[in-house]
Order: C-alpha cells, then structure tokens, then sequence
C-alpha cells in the first residue's frame, strides 16, 4: 500500500511526521495534492491541549491549504483533474485539520462529500499564487469578523492584537475602504507589520498607554465621567480576558465589539457597562459565506499578501516551522510549501 507523510498530534505538545497510507477519492470525493499550507494560532492551541480526538487517536494537522486536484470521484462535477483550488475545511462538516479525520500538513489530502458540498473546494485563480490560496481561510476569518461588526467606510477602528488574524483583519479593513485603523499589540515587529500593511497609528502595550493615544488618533470623550475613546469598530483578536475587559471598559456608547480571538477561559463582564454604554458585543466564527469574497478581494491586486508570509519551509522542516510560529517576535503567518506544483 503506498504511503506518505502527514502531521499529527499524539498528545499534549507531541507532534509527529507520520507514515499514513495514500488517501483514495470516492465517487462524492476529491484527493488534493497539497501545495501550501499555512501554521494557524489554533494549531498551536491544539498541540498544547493535546488534539481534539480521543485517547490514543492521532489528530491529523492543517486546515490553510491550496493545490491541486489529484483525484477526482465520478459524482464530482464541478472540478476537474490537474485543476489549481482552495479547500474551506469546515463546509462539508468534516472538520479539516481541525479535530477530523483529515490534515493539509501533508502531501495529499481527501476531501470527502465533494459532490452534495461544491463550496468545499473552489477554483483558484492562475493569478494567485498557492501560498496566497493558503491565506484565504485566515482572510475568511478576519472577513467575517468585520462583516459581524458592519464595518463600512468611515468607521473609526480599534483592532487589539497583531498576529495573522489582526493583521488580515487590517488588510480586509483597508480593501473596505476604511483608513482610520489603530492597531494594539505586545510585540513592536508585529505593530510594524500592521503599519505596513495600513494600519495608520499603534500601541505597544502594555509599554505605552493605550486609550491617550487611541484617543489622540481617534477622538475622546467620557461617559459618566469615564474616560472613553470614540471608535466605532472593536476587534478584539488576542483570546486574551483581560483585553476583552479593557475593550469593553474603553468603549465609548454605542461602540460595536467583535470577539474574533479564541478565549480558552471564563471571564467576568460587568452587564452593567453593557447596559450603560448599550455597547453591542458580537462573537464571530469561522467563515460561513466569505471564501468567494476573498479570492475576489486577493484577485483584484489590491492587497501585497508578502509582507503577512514570514517564513516558508518544507513538510520536512516542520518541527523548525512550528517553533517559529511559536515566536510571536519572529513570525508571522508561517507557510509550510509541501509540493512544488
């Protein structure tokens, strides 16, 4: 039986290149040869939990990919062999690297369910590039973030975190047509990144005080006697309580904060700032309709997607890629280039 390599988690922080049989296309089902996949905070968060499938049941890595149609199931009548594509891993319910049992860190994938779900897998155009394929899903991401808080030209916004989400958000906020973005962040690479990709002023915190120069940027007032910034749009994209805390506490009344980061933990909410502030807090998952947008969006050559890729390796390079993803001052969006296609 022909075999291939594939990423899988075995246990809390035990990440291992596996030998797993070739996947096989069904009649409702595509084979991918996998191209680019890129490292996602969630990765990093499933490798410290240990995975998402039972004891003793390897979870397969990898869920920001793009290749090409390898195999292709009689029922298949949307896509054709030797065809560049993107794969939305959550479409079809069978959870692509992400707690399923298929993962994009390796050289072929199997997409199954292809035929009843054709938004699984959807034609890249010659224009991009695979490593820009592989960012779709982070833009999807961020995308529907700004989608959920209806974001539009004119709007004052805070986006508090500058890691791959963060960032995409600043670039899907620029192609809306919104240039009044302040960017909040620990780390002073990722804040110059921001800035290259639009955003117009930054914080470091917690070495700079935020809310004097959010509201030097844009705009201040109080609110019962509470001082408070006048942005419009709050992304909130760390998964860090005390952030969303400290977004709610700055929020001037009416403000639109978007949970984008995943929080592992419980925090405490005061209703009464919500009732006070009629603030509107607004949780945002996934992607259920943004892939077609954004391939639009990155076709249209508006966006550099280079200066989000920080670093590239092979499937065989793994364990380096992942400890560089780890680095918050060091990487960005970690690209992992599996076949040259």
């Amino acid at each position: 039986m022909p075999t291939m390599s594939q990423v899988r988690i075995h246990g809390v922080d035990d990440v291992r290149i596996d030998t797993v049989p070739v996947p096989v296309a069904g009649p409702d089902d595509v084979v991918i040869d996998v191209a680019a996949c890129g490292i996602c905070g969630s990765d990093l968060g499933y490798i410290a939990m240990g995975g998402l499938t039972p004891p003793g049941q390897p979870m397969p890595l990898g869920h920001e990919l793009a290749g090409i149609v390898a195999q292709c199931g009689a029922n298949v009548s949307h896509l054709q062999l030797g065809q560049r594509v993107v794969v939305n891993p959550t479409s079809n319910g069978t959870d692509i690297g992400n707690g399923g049992p298929e993962g994009g860190f390796a050289p072929q994938l199997l997409v199954t369910a292809v035929a009843q779900h054709p938004d699984t897998v959807l034609p890249l155009p010659d224009s991009l590039s695979f490593q820009q394929g592989a960012l779709v899903e982070p833009l999807a991401v961020a995308t529907h973030g700004i989608n959920q808080g209806q974001a539009v030209a004119g709007d004052k916004v805070l986006v508090f975190g500058a890691g791959p989400i963060g960032l995409c958000t600043v670039m899907a906020l620029r192609y809306r047509g919104i240039d009044n973005i302040f960017v909040a962040d620990q780390s002073a690479q990722r804040l110059d990144l921001a800035r290259q990709l639009g955003a117009n002023a930054t914080c470091q915190v917690p070495q700079q005080h935020l809310l004097p120069l959010l509201q030097e940027q844009q705009g201040g007032s109080s609110h019962y006697g509470m001082p408070v910034a006048d942005t419009d749009l709050i992304i909130e994209a760390t998964g860090v309580g005390a952030v969303l805390e400290q977004c709610i506490s700055l929020a001037r009344p009416g403000a639109r904060i978007v949970v984008v980061g995943v929080h592992k933990a419980p925090i405490p909410i005061n209703p009464l700032d919500l009732l006070m502030k009629e603030l509107h807090l607004i949780g945002s998952m996934a992607y259920p309709h943004e892939f077609p947008a954004v391939i639009a969006m990155l076709s249209s050559g508006i966006l550099d997607t280079s200066v989000l890729i920080s670093h590239e390796f092979v499937l065989d390079e793994f364990d380096t890629a992942l400890k560089t993803a780890m680095d918050r001052d060091a990487a960005a969006k970690v690209m992992i280039n599996i076949a040259s296609l």
